[in-house]
């Protein structure tokens, strides 16, 4: 072996051993007597309420000397499963001061303000106690900012933890739609028109379209980034892209149609021809504009399908001659 390459083996050694004594010495020394540490994650998640040795915590026994039909609502829903550590009830003897507080000064005193009410709670607060336990859960996750936040909708606004009605979300409510109808109204008197979403027959929920705990999207969407995205997640048969492409449907689809009801045909947001003639003015074919004057002549294009007769594929064509939207041969 050469100098030269003795004095690089030489020099590898060296960086070698100090580079092991700098890992050492950021090493934690443990005696030979110190037990071995390891780090497990648990499975339990962070509760809100400090469940420390505390006086101010009373314990269960306490709460149900005069809330015992709360406890007997609660043991039927998901908070008062026991097995589940994610619980309340899993708290032992703290199940009630886990999401109320520490209950002491509200026991001797008899007065609400001294626990958390959720009656009296601001939205925010009422919140803050749901999200410490849900913020974690892959529904909730876009909670923070989202419209119903933004908006102080508290999550008490339609869940009940004690005395739910619905089979599933602990709802006030039998059904999801009555939740959401309860306060959008305009959407409500939609849905009973003579063309509508099936809701009413209970074939889809708003949930179905809708996510109320927070979106990416566009109105809580739950599919897409845009609205054309949310509808055809279902109507697939309008999914581009055409040869020919219309305008308005390229553009949006509530431009022709009004997604929760309507008193015409296919969710329109008006009659055929009328529809059509908001963008495409008589100085083209057809010449006429058709509106109710034209009842007593019993045009085919007013009371008939109107444009849509010979312009079939209304949506979209890939027919080499479809520039007009004719159905294909």
């Amino acid at each position: 072996m050469g100098k030269i390459s003795r004095v690089l083996l030489g020099l590898l050694l060296i960086w070698m051993i100090s580079v092991g004594l700098v890992a050492n010495s950021n090493s934690p020394q443990a005696s030979p007597d110190s037990p071995v540490i390891t780090t497990v994650k648990s499975a339990k998640p962070v509760n809100p309420v400090s469940m420390e040795q505390d006086d101010n915590f009373v314990g269960n026994k306490a709460c149900l000397t005069c809330h015992e039909n709360q406890d007997k609502g609660l043991e039927k829903t998901l908070h008062g499963r026991s097995a589940d550590v994610r619980t309340p009830a899993a708290r032992a003897d703290r199940m009630c001061e886990t999401c109320h507080g520490p209950g002491k000064a509200h026991a001797e005193s008899g007065d609400k303000k001294d626990i958390k009410s959720f009656k009296i709670m601001t939205a925010s607060a009422a919140n803050d106690t749901c999200m410490s336990c849900h913020a974690n859960r892959t529904s909730h996750i876009q909670w923070s900012g989202s419209k119903h936040d933004a908006r102080k909708v508290s999550c008490v606004s339609c869940h009940s933890v004690h005395n739910p009605k619905s089979e599933s979300a602990q709802l006030k409510t039998v059904k999801s739609t009555e939740t959401c109808i309860s306060c959008h109204k305009d959407q409500a008197l939609k849905i009973k028109k003579s063309s509508h979403m099936p809701l009413r027959e209970g074939k889809m929920e708003c949930i179905s379209c809708h996510t109320p705990h927070g979106s990416t999207n566009v109105k809580m969407l739950k599919v897409g980034n845009t609205v054309n995205e949310s509808c055809i997640s279902c109507h697939t048969e309008k999914r581009g892209p055409f040869l020919f492409e219309h305008a308005p449907v390229a553009n949006n689809c509530v431009t022709c149609h009004t997604p929760h009801g309507s008193n015409n045909d296919r969710l329109l947001v008006a009659k055929v021809p009328m529809l059509c003639q908001r963008c495409h003015v008589p100085s083209r074919h057809p010449a006429t504009v058709y509106d109710g004057a034209q009842l007593a002549a019993r045009s085919n294009r007013l009371l008939g399908r109107g444009c849509v007769t010979c312009h079939q594929a209304i949506h979209g064509s890939n027919n080499p001659a479809g520039y007009f939207f004719h159905r294909g041969s």
